[in-house]
């Protein structure tokens, strides 16, 4: 039998010591680290939800969402709600010109004749897009890469369904060069634009929880493109997820992150790239020699 819940009149305002259970419980199933400061966002969510839904009071919904057996949906609505999907296309051009510039002529220089790519935090799916865009036109203008494919991962549901429709507002496109808006974009009507096919038959989007990333099973990336994702994770996962993404790299592959999502960083197995305005580096052919930090 169905029963039909009832929207309360009115949700009260979580105090500190719940807000403190619900980062923790944040912290533990996605990583998503919100500080005191984002107290305001984190808890005009919750109380959105706890409408939304039905549910009795806050307290209830927290019981809920300990269990994810029967409230896995929900759980789903509530991160897609406190998870940020900001994106755009060709967002920062300096790590786009590393890839055209530095990337693309390394890969071919090596015999890579299909490349993989990974866009991490994809939300709307703009920057995978983009990445199409700069592998097609390369491919049709200097015949590389004869083939290539775009991995898209978030962990939001509800943005990965609007990335594979590809369906943007044309207000969105300032920042794609004209020739590119005129080869890879679609008029749609009512003021929009859709990616043309031939970039969707190339970029797949995925659900993707990083805190996950062990159970994720696709590995060999030539570029993995990660930009202001580890910024809302705190520094200990950032760099354990750092460690984790060199391991997915082929040897020679490049992972480029957005200048400020982590101020320090190493590993034997990578080495810096020096292009002005990024922060990129690529994992090395050959094992570092010993005393050479």
């Amino acid at each position: 039998m169905n029963v039909a819940l009832r929207m309360p009149e009115r949700v009260e305002r979580p105090d500190e010591a719940q807000l403190a259970r619900w980062r923790g419980l944040l912290r533990e199933r996605t990583g998503l680290c919100l500080p005191p400061e984002r107290s305001a966002f984190l808890a005009a969510g919750l109380r959105e939800r706890v409408r939304a839904c039905g549910c009795p009071s806050l307290a209830h919904y927290y019981a809920w969402m300990r269990d994810l057996r029967t409230h896995a949906e929900e759980w789903q609505r509530l991160v897609d709600r406190l998870t940020v999907h900001e994106t755009r296309f060709f967002r920062h051009p300096p790590s786009l010109a590393l890839v055209e510039q530095v990337f693309l002529p390394e890969m071919r220089a090596a015999g890579v004749d299909c490349l993989q790519l990974w866009s991490l935090g994809c939300a709307t799916g703009e920057e995978a897009y983009t990445l199409a865009m700069l592998m097609e036109a390369a491919r049709s203008d200097h015949g590389y890469p004869d083939r290539y494919a775009v991995t898209a991962t978030d962990i939001s549901l509800a943005v990965l369904h609007r990335a594979r429709a590809g369906e943007y507002p044309a207000r969105r496109l300032e920042a794609v060069p004209a020739d590119l808006r005129r080869r890879f974009l679609v008029a749609a009507g009512a003021g929009r634009v859709r990616v043309a096919d031939v970039l969707r038959a190339r970029t797949a989007f995925l659900q993707l929880n990083l805190v996950a990333l062990d159970r994720f099973p696709l590995r060999d990336f030539h570029l993995i493109y990660c930009q202001n994702v580890l910024i809302y994770f705190d520094r200990e996962l950032r760099l354990q997820l750092l460690d984790r993404l060199t391991e997915r790299l082929v040897p020679g592959g490049v992972l480029i992150l957005g200048p400020g999502d982590v101020p320090v960083w190493s590993h034997p197995a990578m080495e810096r790239i020096a292009y002005e305005g990024t922060l990129a580096f690529r994992r090395r052919t050959q094992p570092e020699e010993e005393g050479n930090a």
